[in-house]
């Protein structure tokens, strides 16, 4: 069709006459599958290890046919991509093999033939029978979590037995688990992992000379959980773990900040003020503890007036609707 945008990926002039877009691509991308059924070009070099087979990966993709230029399906549009978990959540083989081939930050296309993708009876009406597709992918990030859910399913016996890096790498990767999911607004399940991530902590002894270690692991899971329950509208609980921070490091800016905010919600303002009173000569020109003792002010001014109109309302002379007759 004249005036039609190239296929993604495919130049210009490419290849032998006669030859289609896809097959011109073909000619110089790279056989991952050793039987060149799912080809790969980078786009964008990635960097780190690459993707895991039991990883939970957070990726952008668009998958287009063949002389079409929109995508038949994509998830660019999405403000927050869903995590998905390799042998779960992707039904498409060939984009198993694709992910498992980048980094993180990876941009990378592939083409996918269809015993890698949808088969010899396509996916109607969407996709044709016997059909090679593009997938354009840009790996965001990926986390294990085999190895984390392995770990937590042990008994406290058994995981004594791990050397003390290898706890501390679990609760780091419950934590970033919990980190995505309060991303995605999904607090219930973001404090469920930030929990069980403490409970591993909590129940791991130490030598001295590495007990700093799980303490500042601890902090930054207490901390998470004050937010979260802050969010779950749960101020008390969200108080508790502030305060518990505070044990650890007692002049935690952002753990004085939680508690303030949870004091706040509570409507125990002399406690509120002297929280962020705290945290603000901790950080003098933090935005957002400075912001909060402007909120308590308010609120602390309108309760007063409403105090006082209580006060006056309680006590001024009643009026009994009676006259005085005159004789």
């Amino acid at each position: 069709m004249v005036g039609r945008a190239p296929t993604p990926g495919v130049p210009r002039g490419a290849g032998a006459p006669g030859q289609s877009p896809y097959q011109r691509l073909s000619q110089w991308m790279l056989d991952i599958s050793g039987d060149r059924g799912v080809l790969k070009d980078v786009v964008r070099e990635g960097a780190g290890e690459l993707v895991t087979p039991d990883a939970s990966v957070l990726v952008k993709y668009s998958g287009y046919l063949e002389h079409m230029d929109k995508p038949f399906d994509s998830n660019c549009f999405r403000k927050t991509p869903r995590l998905m978990k390799l042998g779960e959540d992707i039904t498409l083989w060939g984009m198993e093999l694709g992910l498992l081939s980048m980094r993180r930050g990876e941009v990378a296309r592939f083409l996918f033939k269809p015993t890698y993708a949808y088969g010899k009876l396509g996916c109607p009406p969407l996709i044709p029978p016997n059909t090679t597709v593009l997938f354009e992918i840009e790996l965001l990030d990926f986390l294990d979590s085999a190895e984390s859910d392995k770990f937590c399913a042990l008994s406290a016996v058994q995981q004594d037995q791990f050397p003390l890096q290898k706890v501390l790498k679990v609760a780091a990767t419950e934590r970033e688990f919990g980190n995505y999911l309060f991303r995605q607004n999904r607090f219930y399940d973001a404090k469920v992992r930030y929990k069980r991530a403490l409970l591993l902590l909590r129940r791991r002894s130490a030598p001295p000379g590495e007990q700093h270690l799980v303490e500042a692991a601890r902090l930054l899971i207490l901390l998470n959980l004050s937010f979260v329950y802050l969010k779950l509208e749960r101020p008390t609980t969200a108080l508790h773990y502030g305060e518990q921070a505070l044990i650890i490091d007692p002049k935690n800016a952002k753990a004085l900040f939680r508690c303030g905010q949870a004091c706040l919600l509570m409507t125990e303002y002399q406690k509120a003020r002297d929280f962020l009173v705290q945290a603000q000569q901790e950080q003098p020109f933090n935005h957002d503890i400075n912001n909060e003792l402007k909120k308590l002010a308010s609120c602390y001014k309108d309760y007063t007036e409403k105090e006082k109109e209580m006060c006056h309302r309680m006590f001024a002379p009643c009026d009994t609707g009676f006259t005085v007759e005159e004789n």
